[in-house]
């Protein structure tokens, strides 16, 4: 195992008595300030891989537009215009593809939709979406597996699930990363 530069706290979160929530908090173990670069952006996509198991799952952009496009058409990303272009959706992204994406973009705050819904594409929320940013994913996260708010420059991506339990997140997550720097726990 390598040493433990990182720990992923995962825990529920009290959003209000209609949303239920998980937040998964990503900082070094020393200094416990948000973990960034290269390594927290690997952790990130293989936690995200891991809470999506075989479910259909997609990235959602709606700010900085244009650098999400030049970034992944210059990386050769296939991604989709909605919303008459006011915002981007870029279907299960590789591995390595994910973790340049969050890398490169980690000081932008963007989603994730995990669920039979993105495979068919979900008009209303990716307009939403362009409209009102994550805010969006309050009325619509019930229709999906999860879906997440990305925030890697404060080290924080928050699930809004019906469907996982913190318990299930941690029995998703630990094996997904066992072999990278990081421990995963609950807070004490």
């Amino acid at each position: 195992m390598a040493d433990l530069h990182y720990v992923l706290e995962v825990e529920p979160l009290d959003l209000g008595p209609d949303v239920k929530a998980v937040g998964l908090d990503l900082m070094e173990v020393e200094s416990r300030e948000p973990a960034h670069g290269n390594d927290a952006a690997q952790i990130w996509a293989a936690s995200l891989a891991a809470l999506t198991g075989n479910e259909p799952w997609a990235l959602d952009f709606f700010a900085h537009l244009d650098r999400v496009r030049e970034y992944c058409r210059l990386h050769a990303i296939a991604f989709e215009e909605k919303s008459s272009g006011h915002s981007l959706v870029i279907p299960a992204p590789s591995l390595e593809a994910l973790a340049g994406l969050f890398e490169r973009f980690a000081s932008e705050t963007f989603g994730a939709r995990a669920g039979s819904q993105p495979a068919a594409s979900d008009a209303t929320v990716e307009g939403e979406l362009a409209r009102r940013g994550v805010d969006a994913y309050h009325v619509a996260f019930r229709n999906y597996l999860f879906c997440a708010v990305c925030d890697f420059e404060n080290g924080f991506l928050t699930l809004l699930t019906e469907k996982l339990w913190t318990s299930e997140v941690l029995r998703r997550l630990k094996p997904a990363l066992t072999s990278m720097p990081v421990e995963v726990a609950r807070p004490e």
